[in-house]
């Protein structure tokens, strides 16, 4: 008999990982049904049953003592390790045994078997990290087949707000039919999910994190005799809290564990938000020499070089791409201040305009900082400077609460240093003897929360009339209105006195 290994279709390790519990009466029949020519491609089957109360073990354990055509591995969890604790398992398996693919089928039979190999084709074409089972892409199908229609509904709100919160379009989140590739699988931190049924959403959520490619395919709905074991309340303000953390984590509020600590900076180009304000500043000048300190990624000097303007630009370390975006890139830890050689290094011809977007919260001796960079500015230069505002509501409240800590990202970034309210950066900059041109602020970045154009924003990154726009915009109106308490950042145009 020719082995899966010897027959798998462009080397592709396929694995099947059958989650069981109690599915006695059932199990026997999902693995009747994986289809005859597909059998010969798969590398490992893993029947893993959680602890159940009845035969579910004895009954996989014969089956696979009586068939040859599947390479069964049979598991008991020595105790009930959950929905998605007994996922867990089975994929660190898959990951440890070096399969390519792995394919999660229930035990239950409530999805097709038949549909395992549309499950991996995207896989072949290496066009998908993970592909999901929906049963909402075919037009009535899933209410044909048997889903209440109250779950329906309740799928489709769900769903909708899911999008809505992680900038997806993804036709179904609630499916228990998912194929992973196992590099993708080991790359993020699935251990640390839930091991209840929002264990799925979680990992949707690390995808899109990670940046990987999710594609859908149709299945048909089966709803039969199997005990539904969710409990529908529980599960969706689980799924909804994750989502909404998530969508936090990057408007900059929040410690939740989904946020990207990433050393580089994101661009955000509405015209409302602090680079906006920037970048219009500086749209506002001839063709100048920039220095940019603190330039991270150099999102913000690729733009301001399409504008015409020669950048350079500072930070402790080179992100991916940065000298494509710079005229020139200086590493230097701006911690420690510019130093006498690096600004002999950098004033072989003095800048027009010194750039520190969000840079004199990361110092801890903001004054010298911007002393040093005084030093290299041409006659009739400016500084356009932006700090985050330490008397916005939001670590006002923390504080009043008690809760107050370093966050992810946001006002309370945890690598902030020094904070920040208007009159204390007054304060510094007159003790630096600049004087103040131009005063903006701006509101929370709830561009972020629209990241596509029926969510609020539209493709330059300006606010529709709808949704996530409204609110973005009643943000910047607060943020005028009452900046000491609303404004998120406070942004300056500063010249020597």
């Amino acid at each position: 008999m020719t082995s899966p290994a010897e027959t798998a279709v462009g080397d592709l390790r396929i694995g099947i990982l059958v989650v069981a519990y109690n599915a006695a009466s059932t199990l026997r029949e999902v693995l009747d049904r994986i289809p005859e020519d597909f059998r010969t491609r798969v590398e490992k089957v893993y029947v893993c049953d959680d602890f159940s109360t009845d035969d579910t073990y004895l009954i996989g354990l014969g089956y696979s003592q009586t068939r040859d055509d599947l390479p069964i591995t049979m598991v008991r969890q020595p105790r009930n390790l959950g929905y998605g604790g007994n996922q867990k398992s089975g994929y660190r398996m898959a990951i440890d045994d070096d399969l390519d693919v792995v394919v999660l089928l229930h035990g239950d039979g409530q999805y097709a078997p038949e549909k395992l190999p549309d499950m991996v084709v995207p896989f072949e074409s290496d066009s998908a990290d993970a592909v999901f089972g929906s049963r909402m892409m075919t037009p009535g199908g899933a209410l044909q087949g048997g889903m209440p229609r109250y779950k329906y509904v309740g799928n489709k709100v769900l769903s909708r707000f899911e999008n809505l919160m992680l900038g997806t379009e993804l036709s179904e989140f609630h499916s228990g039919y998912r194929a992973y590739s196992t590099k993708a699988l080991a790359s993020i931190d699935f251990e640390s999910n839930s091991d209840d049924f929002d264990f799925d959403t979680e990992i949707i959520i690390q995808l899109v994190e990670a940046g990987m490619r999710i594609e859908e395919i149709p299945i048909p709905t089966y709803y039969g005799d199997e005990i539904c074991r969710v409990n529908g309340m529980k599960y969706a303000a689980d799924v909804a809290t994750h989502v909404v953390t998530w969508r936090l984590n990057k408007m900059g509020l929040g410690q939740g564990r989904f946020a990207d600590v990433g050393e580089e900076y994101d661009l955000k180009p509405s015209a409302d938000s602090s680079h906006g304000v920037l970048l219009r500043w500086l749209d506002s000048m001839p063709s100048s020499r920039v220095l940019d300190l603190g330039c991270s990624g150099g999102q913000f000097a690729a733009v301001a070089r399409a504008s015409g303007h020669h950048v350079t630009g500072v930070d402790v370390a080179a992100a991916p791409g940065v000298t494509d975006r710079l005229d020139r890139f200086v590493q230097a830890d701006l911690d420690a201040g510019l130093g006498e050689e690096l600004i002999v290094e950098l004033g072989d011809e003095p800048f027009d305009v010194v750039v520190m977007g969000d840079v004199l919260e990361h110092v801890r001796h903001p004054g010298r900082l911007l002393a040093d960079a005084r030093k290299l500015l041409a006659p009739g230069g400016s500084m356009l400077i932006s700090v985050p505002n330490f008397g916005h509501w939001y670590p006002r409240f923390r504080t009043a609460l008690g809760a107050f800590d370093y966050d992810m990202r946001g006002i309370l970034d945890r690598t902030h240093v020094r904070f920040f309210t208007r009159r204390s950066l007054m304060r510094l900059l007159d003790d630096a003897n600049l004087r103040v041109v131009s005063f903006d602020q701006v509101g929370l970045p709830l561009g972020a929360l629209a990241e596509r154009s029926e969510l609020g924003v539209d493709e330059h990154g300006e606010f529709d009339e709808q949704g996530p726009g409204v609110l973005a915009k009643a943000e910047c109106a607060l943020a005028q209105a009452w900046p000491t308490m609303f404004a998120y950042q406070f942004l300056v145009k500063a010249e020597p006195a």
